[in-house]
């Protein structure tokens, strides 16, 4: 294990909107405060998406289990953002639940918001850490300075 310290800089609320793409939209955001490092939490609806829930197997590299979700669903949800030379990089894990089904797992591109998502961005400051793709991997993965 490996850590780093630091304090919460600004915190920011925001709302996405009806059809808003939730990682773009995100992304935009980050870029215009220029946040070098945050924490989100959410909830809200998401009306479709990508998502994926784990591996189809243990194995390294993993290949992802990509599921498509459509028609509306009630989403809760934390990630993590670093900025790096590539811009934004946004890891997003949300439980997403419609009637009596659950998907949990890691939000992808392309995923829309259904009436509204409300979000609170917790700035780090001082934290020595990014995200860059390991070639052992093949993932975008946390790096600690």
């Amino acid at each position: 294990m490996k850590y780093t310290q630091g304090t919460v800089g600004r915190v920011f609320l925001l709302k996405f909107d009806n059809n808003d793409i939730l990682i773009d939209n995100l992304s935009s955001f980050v870029k215009k405060e220029k946040v070098k490092a945050a924490t989100m939490i959410f909830i809200g609806a998401l009306r479709k998406g990508n998502l994926v829930t784990g591996p189809k197997q243990p194995v390294i590299p993993p290949q992802p289990n990509k599921i498509i979700f459509k028609d509306g669903w009630e989403v809760m949800g934390v990630g993590t953002i670093f900025t790096n030379s590539k811009g934004p990089q946004i890891h997003i894990h949300a439980s997403l639940g419609k009637k009596n089904k659950v998907l949990i797992g890691c939000v992808r591109e392309n995923s829309k918001v259904f009436l509204v998502i409300e979000a609170v961005v917790f700035e780090l400051k001082g934290i020595k850490a990014g995200k860059d793709i390991d070639p052992k991997t093949g993932l975008n993965l946390l790096r600690i300075l």
